[in-house]
């Protein structure tokens, strides 16, 4: 059985993208917010439900009583205090769980009235294990800061959020399937290079973005275009000589300047996009248009946001950037190959 274009399908879907960015970006409030750690265990399923007696409430307080994070950060917190940190977190998780239904109820049912192919079967299969591995490794990072350190793994931290962001490019690019893939393959309109090491240092620089915030890396050297008053500090050096090359993936100052060349190269690289598609007519050019018009705004949004050492709505603005550049740019690589 082919597919039939149903747009259910494609809405729903749609929906799912929507759900999982909200969840990354409430993941960076929680983040920004230090409230990662406020809930200590977890319940799939009777944790949709918040404390709503104030017995419950001493009884949640009292298991964060226990946690490294209270014991030596928070040991001042008052029970009002706590509610607050637990919010942000309790949201985050209530997403998490919501998701679950949004993709698992309706996708019994358009399965049931046989709306997928085998292959989009396949698809539909891979989501839903990506969501359960998403929710795993949001746990399992979790659990990295209630032991002895509070905080949490930014090895972790950097698994949750690229296998978040691996979930909505893969259900985008099953939209785009889903809705073209009849339709005659055409020439491409330029040479994918170009594309393709977009795409590449895009998913590195938000691999060291998540380095960068579990780090917390964006506290640090807060100016532009150099570090403090030299391009390279001392701490640089310093941190090779006591680390190596780990320090390009555990140092505050080396994780920061290869987040900054990082994306001064895609800078580059964007500029070198408008020039090759300078000629083609505005029809055939716009998507690329917009892949460069986004990186150009991503660019200077960061650059704020680390002189303005990361407050919460730049950094949760600028992390919102990063999922729509990626969209954009899964956009055109398919648009310039079917």
């Amino acid at each position: 059985m082919e597919n039939t274009l149903d747009r259910r399908v494609v809405k729903w879907l749609h929906l799912g993208i929507i759900l999982i960015s909200l969840m990354v970006l409430v993941g960076g409030i929680t983040r920004l917010t230090q409230s990662g750690l406020s809930m200590v265990e977890w319940k799939p399923v009777v944790g949709m439900i918040p404390p709503l007696s104030e017995n419950e409430w001493q009884n949640e307080f009292e298991l964060y009583k226990q946690t490294p994070e209270f014991k030596l950060n928070n040991s001042h917190f008052s029970l009002r205090e706590y509610k607050s940190i637990f919010f942000w977190e309790y949201v985050h998780r209530l997403i998490g769980r919501v998701i679950g239904l949004v993709f698992f109820l309706p996708g019994i049912f358009f399965w049931l009235k046989k709306k997928f192919n085998r292959r989009m079967k396949i698809k539909i299969i891979l989501i839903f294990v990506g969501g359960l591995f998403q929710g795993f490794l949001g746990w399992y990072m979790v659990k990295s800061g209630l032991i002895k350190d509070p905080h949490v793994s930014h090895f972790r931290l950097a698994a949750h959020l690229m296998a978040a962001l691996f979930l909505i490019v893969f259900i985008y690019w099953t939209i785009l399937d889903y809705k073209y893939k009849s339709q005659e393959i055409k020439s491409k309109i330029i040479s994918n290079y170009i594309l393709f090491s977009l795409i590449v240092l895009v998913i590195i620089q938000i691999f060291y973005g998540a380095l960068v915030a579990g780090l917390k890396a964006g506290k640090v050297y807060n100016y532009f275009p150099k570090m403090g008053d030299e391009w390279l500090p001392l701490d640089f050096y310093n941190s090779f000589d006591k680390q190596g090359l780990k320090a390009l993936l555990e140092s505050q100052s080396a994780v920061q300047f290869v987040h900054r060349v990082i994306g001064i190269l895609i800078f580059f690289l964007s500029v070198a996009l408008i020039w090759k598609v300078r000629t083609l007519p505005l029809g055939k050019k716009t998507v690329f248009l917009v892949v460069s018009s986004v990186i150009f705004i991503q660019v200077i949004l960061g650059v704020l946001t680390l002189v303005f050492s990361v407050p919460i709505f730049l950094g949760v603005l600028h992390q919102s950037i990063a999922i729509i550049i990626l969209l954009v740019l899964i956009n055109a690589i398919y648009k310039n190959n079917y």
